[in-house]
């Protein structure tokens, strides 16, 4: 390979002034994300947020709801893979035996781990918000279409999405959600404490 054929690379052999604010570009935005990651409600009701804007965006503006309707699927798409467990337990099965206890030393319980984690939801959702309300800056977006129908056919799909999910869920016993570390109650302490 000769001088200057990596990607980023000037002739010269150094990389070049846009890779290197690309590169910067992307290291920023991936601190902003890190330093996010502890505020969970902070980030969601961000989002949530953004969603209301766009909604309003978009009933003032009376259109681009084939672009809303595209966002809502997504969401509903992200949403399923975030009530589902990593590894599906309909394959791990075996034929009629049904689920059992570990029988070898290096098998063990594993709690609830989702497809798709928390975090990266948010990501995802947030990310298509944006470009969703970037989507109505662009009449070539605005297809017109009656959209009560769209409502309909999101809500059946909704209903049926959500219906084989939960059926999912009772069937191999999992619940996706937890409230953190289960805590145990102890003796109450009786006795007083010596003072030093």
């Amino acid at each position: 390979m000769s001088e200057g054929d990596s990607v980023g690379d000037s002739v010269h052999g150094k990389p070049s002034v846009v890779y290197r604010f690309f590169t910067r570009l992307g290291q920023i935005y991936q601190s902003w994300l890190d330093k996010s990651t502890p505020y969970t409600t902070v980030r969601w009701v961000v989002t949530l947020g953004l969603s209301f804007v766009y909604m309003i965006r978009v009933y003032l503006l009376q259109g681009w709801y084939i672009v809303t309707y595209a966002l809502g699927i997504y969401h509903l798409n992200l949403f399923i893979a975030f009530l589902s467990p990593k590894v599906d337990p309909s394959l791990m099965e075996d034929s009629d035996d049904g689920p059992s206890l570990p029988t070898k030393q290096n098998e063990e319980f594993r709690p609830f781990i989702r497809r798709l984690p928390e975090f990266k939801f948010w990501h995802a959702a947030t990310k298509g918000i944006l470009v969703a309300m970037a989507c109505t800056f662009f009449e070539a977006f605005n297809v017109p279409v009656f959209w009560p129908i769209l409502v309909m056919y999101f809500i059946m799909l909704f209903c049926i999405t959500m219906k084989r999910q939960i059926k999912h869920m009772i069937k191999y016993r999992y619940i996706p959600f937890t409230h953190g570390k289960r805590t145990y109650k102890g003796k109450e302490d009786a006795g007083k404490t010596f003072a030093s």
